[in-house]
């Protein structure tokens, strides 16, 4: 891949994704197997004004390594002095920047029940920093870089070296690196375009939302009182603009927790810990999951369901047009970064609280009183399909078209 492309690459990130600011701190999260790119995001930072570029590695050899051989105990701890440095880098004001390159298969041979364990343990453990994250009191972002097994679990059968390079033109494609000689004025302009349907979605004030589609989704989805639609970049607490995803198609707010009814249809399967759900539904009564079915790995999303009692409850409700580049593409990445932009989608579990009216600054039992889910998991699975019908529901009744045959209306 040439060099000058994954720099630009790289300079998305910190100029869009973190929106790194002079004197900032940077804390880069990538494997060790991904150096190169991790490098490249520091040169960027440096030049965007980083005071310090801190490097974060991970090893996904050495984690299914641990995950496969270690003592049991281990999966019930979370170190403190990793809780600490989180702690300190948000103090200092840190932009957290996350290079996700991770083998989809890499767990799929550990044991369900470590993966649970050690889930919980470091939710728990981080609690503070994912509220911090989550509320958009730090800045932060994710993109994807191929990995060799990534690659070949998306391209099956295709050479190495080749089905690495159709992965990066395939991310290249996705993150619009495509669409112009400088790919961050091309998302200014990206994030300048969600403007319409968020002042749609915002000025309507929908009461609830009604999906419907072919393949069997029919549920209604109320939204709380002081609602917020939020898509594009976001507003940090400092008031600087940032996207925390790269890509990103996806408008999106908080359902209220005990308003949804119906049933919800995967529309492509979920990948999670290295498992793959297909062919599952969910159905919803006063907003909890009451009953679900999935062909296969029914037991993973049992587990899913079962992490704590906000896990079968909904945390995000997101519309994904058909037409996005990523469903053009067609591809199953096998990657929710990725994935979550070819469709609508509903996630189980905790909601933003930036998808409430100053939801940044109130408790968790503010929110909670608000009809906010809370829960350790954040879950996202995928329902949308290119005839699938929205209906916005007014507070006096009246239905208002949002979505025909999978896209948007004129707005």
């Amino acid at each position: 891949m040439d060099r000058s492309k994954l720099r630009q690459f790289a300079n998305l990130l910190v100029r869009v994704g973190g929106n790194v600011q002079p004197g900032q701190p940077v804390v880069v999260g990538c494997d060790v197997a991904n150096a190169g790119i991790a490098r490249l995001i520091a040169e960027c930072a440096y030049d965007a004004g980083a005071s310090e570029v801190i490097m974060n590695w991970s090893d996904e050899v050495c984690s299914q390594m641990k995950f496969l051989r270690a003592e049991e105990k281990v999966f019930d701890v979370y170190p403190d002095w990793a809780v600490r440095r989180f702690g300190h880098w948000d103090e200092s004001g840190a932009a957290y920047l996350h290079v996700d390159s991770d083998d989809p298969d890499l767990m799929k041979n550990v044991a369900p029940e470590r993966l649970r364990r050690h889930g919980i343990a470091s939710s728990l453990a981080t609690k503070e920093h994912m509220r911090a994250v989550m509320a958009n009191s730090v800045r932060w972002s994710v993109i994807g870089a191929p990995s060799g097994a990534w690659a070949a679990k998306v391209f099956p059968g295709v050479p190495g070296e080749e089905a690495l390079e159709r992965l990066w033109e395939a991310i290249f494609e996705a993150s619009r690196m495509n669409e112009g000689p400088d790919p961050v004025e091309t998302w200014r302009r990206h994030n300048e375009n969600f403007k319409a349907r968020l002042d749609f979605l915002n000025g309507h004030k929908f009461r609830a939302l009604k999906f419907r589609n072919s393949i069997g989704t029919d549920i209604s989805v109320e939204l709380p009182e002081g609602h917020v639609w939020c898509g594009g970049g976001d507003r940090a607490r400092d008031g600087i603009l940032f996207n925390p995803n790269i890509p990103t198609e996806e408008v999106y707010t908080m359902p209220l927790k005990s308003g949804v009814n119906g049933r919800a249809v995967g529309s492509k399967p979920l990948q999670f810990r290295g498992k793959l759900i297909e062919n599952f539904e969910l159905i919803f009564r006063d907003g909890k999951v009451v009953s679900y079915k999935a062909e296969k790995n029914g037991a993973i999303l049992k587990n899913i369901l079962e992490n704590d009692e906000g896990a079968s409850y909904l945390g995000e409700v997101a519309l994904v047009a058909d037409t996005s580049p990523i469903a053009r593409m067609g591809l199953m990445f096998y990657n929710t970064l990725f994935d979550e932009n070819a469709a609508c989608h509903f996630a189980l579990g905790k909601a933003y609280p930036s998808c409430i009216e100053g939801g940044g600054d109130k408790s968790e039992e503010e929110l909670r009183d608000l009809g906010a889910n809370d829960s350790l998991v954040h879950e996202d699975f995928m329902v949308g399909t290119a005839d699938m019908s929205i209906t916005g529901v007014s507070r006096d009744g009246t239905e208002t078209p949002v979505f025909v045959r999978g896209d948007f209306i004129s707005i």
